[in-house]
């Protein structure tokens, strides 16, 4: 393979052109970065502006379509000549869920399985760190081509970045008995996890092509893909291929998306198999991909379950950290302060005390007052506040919290947490209120919206009209990123003092707001996660 200050470059006879947030002068004729990888050589996008490569759409397996549905990612086909890499490939199955996508690729299909990379122009003597970065969607959307992913912002500080594609729903998670036993490994059902574990091994095997080095792959996501990171892992696929690890919000434990016995999961594919009346594998395999995405978007039809297969998880991801088989990597890991708002608890009833005290007997029964004790509510003031933590919590707080304190109880590897707080400024184009009456405002930061900040793209999404404050909060969470990235510690120069959390000592948060600073946890914080610790245990 060829290193990347070895790579062969051609000039473009055809003037190239980039996706609007790198476009250049269509004046000018464009050195067209060309490199191997494997299955032949590939051409990208030279950004001479920001002196970046960029390759789009790079593919790191074979098309999972036709046999190759719900089977583990195959080598990708060889290809002659120069593939050309400067569009998004295909993003994967999936339906328009979240308002908040903005996508570059052009269209849908099973043929999905491409990735991108944002390398430096000019890496220099030494290899680069390296970012891997699965992106979010609760395992039913998403897609490698979002904005609010570029890499551009993170290579322009001396790191390649990789986002990466994976299946999604129906085609990434489904199990099956006769999938089981067509298996080598007997498994079935972690198809969107196998084909990261793929593209982790494709980039270990490539990126020194872009100047990377293969030896510091820092993997990182937020929400569906933190919890692919949490799985990644504990995945003793994986885990020899990563060197640091970052997670926003969410982790494979539960309440949060859990992996279960593969008995449960081949039963889920079963019922699905009978709704739509196929009787076998290869009827299955028939359903064309857009009438198979269909039936499995109904309500009640499909649930996205990972599963302890025996060959991805040997066990749940949360038995691997306490035994520390997982990787044994720094860890840089947090939420945001108010994941999701009172009102989710609450069930549609104005929060007063009364009503509180009706849901938490709900939840909780013969628990109910000491559930009050940590979270109490006993004036409205204190349900919005105890409703939006104990929401957030059973939502994605609590799961990213355990896996924090499971990683740096086993590890012996430095853990760094932080709590996101910084509100969203107003839209540009505030869209009408359809709701009577209008939602309370959020306080604090929901979830997903510390995306744009921590990968320095506020710029690329115009929904928000971004000031000072929120550039600064970006610039800061994007060069402690960057530093984790390089270093496996976030902390240089200019920056706040974040404290390591180990074990026996004191647990910090790493507050980023406007005004950012390390602070212990609290009584409250501790008493609330210990609470939901020991009722998950036993529930």
């Amino acid at each position: 393979m060829l290193s990347f200050r070895k790579s062969i470059y051609i000039t473009a006879t055809l003037l190239i052109s980039l996706p609007a947030a790198h476009a250049q002068s269509q004046s000018a004729a464009a050195q067209a970065p060309v490199v191997r990888v494997t299955g032949g050589m590939i051409a990208g996008i030279s950004d001479p502006k920001h002196q970046l490569h960029i390759f789009l759409g790079i593919p790191y397996a074979a098309p999972p379509v036709g046999e190759l549905r719900w089977r583990e990612p195959q080598p990708v086909k060889p290809w002659n000549g120069v593939k050309s890499c400067i569009h998004f490939g295909h993003r994967p199955m999936q339906k328009r869920i979240f308002g908040d996508m903005r996508f570059r690729s052009d269209t849908t299909s099973e043929d999905c399985l491409y990735l991108n990379v944002w390398a430096p122009a000019h890496p220099g003597k030494s290899p680069l760190p390296v970012l891997v970065y699965f992106y979010g969607g609760g395992f039913i959307a998403g897609d490698g081509s979002e904005w609010r992913y570029d890499g551009a912002s993170l290579a322009q500080k001396g790191i390649v970045v990789v986002t990466v594609n994976y299946r999604l729903g129906i085609f990434g998670f489904f199990a099956h008995p006769e999938l089981t036993r067509e298996s080598p490994h007997h498994a079935s059902g972690n198809y969107g996890l196998l084909d990261q574990q793929a593209a982790l091994q494709w980039v270990h095997d490539n990126i020194a092509a872009f100047g990377g080095d293969p030896k510091r792959v820092t993997i990182a996501g937020e929400s569906a893909g933190s919890v692919s990171v949490c799985a990644q892992m504990a995945s003793p696929l994986s885990k020899h291929l990563i060197a640091g690890a970052i997670g926003e919000s969410g982790a494979m434990i539960k309440p949060t998306i859990p992996a279960v016995p593969l008995a449960e999961a081949e039963a889920e594919g079963l019922r699905f198999a009978e709704r739509v009346g196929a009787h076998s594998l290869q009827e299955l395999r028939a359903i064309p991909a857009e009438k198979l995405l269909d039936e499995a978007s109904q309500p009640g039809a499909f649930r996205v379950m990972p599963c302890v297969d025996g060959y991805f998880f040997p066990q749940t991801p949360d038995s691997i950290f306490a035994a520390g088989q997982q990787a044994h990597v720094p860890l840089l890991v947090g939420w945001n302060s108010t994941e999701v708002p009172y009102v989710a608890l609450m069930q549609g009833k104005a929060p007063m005390p009364e009503n509180y005290a009706s849901i938490l007997h709900e939840l909780f029964g013969a628990e109910a007052d000491e559930a009050m004790r940590v979270f109490p509510g006993h004036t409205e003031e204190e349900v919005v506040r105890s409703a939006t933590e104990l929401a957030s919590d059973r939502f994605i707080v609590y799961s990213t919290w355990k896996w924090a304190q499971l990683h740096r109880t086993t590890s012996q590897q430095p853990v760094y947490e932080y709590i996101f707080s910084h509100p969203r400024p107003a839209e540009t184009h505030p869209q009408p209120q359809t709701q009577s009456p209008n939602p309370p405002p959020l306080k604090g930061a929901g979830h997903s919206w510390e995306i744009e900040y921590a990968l320095g793209n506020l710029a690329t999404n115009p929904v928000y009209a971004w000031t000072p404050e929120d550039y600064q909060v970006s610039r800061m969470m994007e060069n402690y990123f960057a530093q984790f990235i390089k270093t496996g510690n976030p902390n240089g120069q200019g920056l706040p003092e974040w404290p390591a959390n180990r074990p026996g000592k004191p647990v910090y948060y790493m507050h980023i707001d406007v005004r950012s600073g390390a602070m212990p946890e609290t009584p409250r914080q501790r008493a609330q996660f210990m609470f939901l610790d020991q009722w998950y245990k036993t529930h």
